[in-house]
């Protein structure tokens, strides 16, 4: 039997009341060469039982165990993969019929060292906060390999649930990582410190389903600590801050928690940078904060721009374009 060129990667637990559904937006995909790998992650309603059904209808589902974790469950989904590509999906979310032709004829204009996206829509609407719907709004508005690699240490840029990538090189590159991070941003980080580009094909491809009790909502994987983590470990790949001597630009949460993190990866932050009147000898971190006007006299360190309140970033951006310092050159935005 001829392998297909696209193996689905859908690991699930526990998601009776949207699996069916979910299998559904792949039966009816334009692009049919296809295979989805079904991997139960110790399952306890009926989800198995559904996946057993669509397994029994169409021969291109094959169910496997996993309930060993959503990280071994990934990795044995793409150890029994069959594909050249694997797209990866979960099974409480929705996709657009063209999904897999589209994103495959992107894949294979750019190359297979280039992780594949596209633009979302988060689902219901009234389980969508404000901040959710800005992320998407921003996610969305990125689409070449430049912006995408720009904004990699503001939030993650590839939602999961729409990459599509080489099974391979992901296999060469390590799999996932078990070690307490998010393991979707850890791996886009570690691939684009081996060379990996990311684009996104401009169109609504995934209904993403948001719901409090998902994963990346109720794991420690997730939290804004683990993430700053993550972001600490990769962001002297950026080549301005190869040297590990940087400035923070910002004093808030997001400036403080990520400057501990790098701090452990061995950078050396010269001062953090306020946009006020700060006090005489303050510190954070054990680190001088100096304001906006003694930094345009005192040297040219590489910036992180840390922040997370809504339009900050945008903000300070705007503010050291018209300084002449260039985004990704001098300064790197985070938040």
């Amino acid at each position: 039997m001829s392998s297909p060129l696209i193996s689905v990667l859908l690991p699930f637990k526990n998601t009776e009341n949207f699996i069916s559904d979910a299998l559904k937006s792949l039966i009816s995909q334009t692009m049919t060469d296809f295979e989805v790998i079904l991997v139960d992650d110790g399952s306890s309603d009926n989800s198995r039982v559904i996946a057993e059904e669509f397994c029994n209808i169409d021969s291109r589902f094959i169910l496997f165990d996993g309930g060993k974790g959503l990280v071994s469950s990934l990795n044995y989904g793409l150890s029994v993969a069959r594909g050249k590509w694997i797209a990866r999906f979960d099974s409480d979310d929705l996709n657009h019929p063209r999904r897999l032709e589209l994103q495959l004829e992107c894949a294979e204009e750019q190359g297979e060292k280039t992780v594949v996206s596209c633009r979302v829509r988060s689902f219901p609407f009234p389980n969508v906060s404000t901040g959710y719907r800005r992320y998407e709004f921003w996610l969305n508005s990125l689409e070449s390999s430049s912006e995408i690699e720009h904004s990699l240490f503001v939030e993650s840029p590839i939602p999961h649930p729409t990459a599509f990538y080489s099974r391979a090189l992901i296999i060469e590159a390590g799999g996932y990582k078990d070690v307490g991070l998010p393991e979707d941003y850890e791996l886009w980080l570690r691939l684009w410190s081996l060379g990996f580009q990311f684009r996104r094909v401009p169109k609504t491809l995934l209904a993403w389903r948001e719901r409090p009790d998902r994963f990346s909502r109720t794991s420690s994987m997730y939290s804004l600590t683990s993430f700053y983590k993550t972001k600490a470990m990769y962001l002297h790949y950026v080549p301005c801050l190869s040297k590990k001597r940087v400035l923070i630009a910002g004093t808030g949460q997001a400036a403080r928690r990520l400057g501990k993190e790098m701090q452990k990866n061995g950078f050396f932050i010269e001062a953090f940078l306020s946009p006020g009147l700060v006090d005489a000898h303050r510190e954070l971190r054990g680190r001088p904060v100096i304001s906006v006007s003694e930094w345009q006299v005192k040297g040219t360190f590489p910036l992180i721009v840390a922040s997370r309140k809504p339009g900050a970033s945008k903000e300070i951006k705007g503010f050291l374009e018209e300084q002449g310092l260039v985004n990704w050159i001098n300064f790197v935005l985070c938040s």
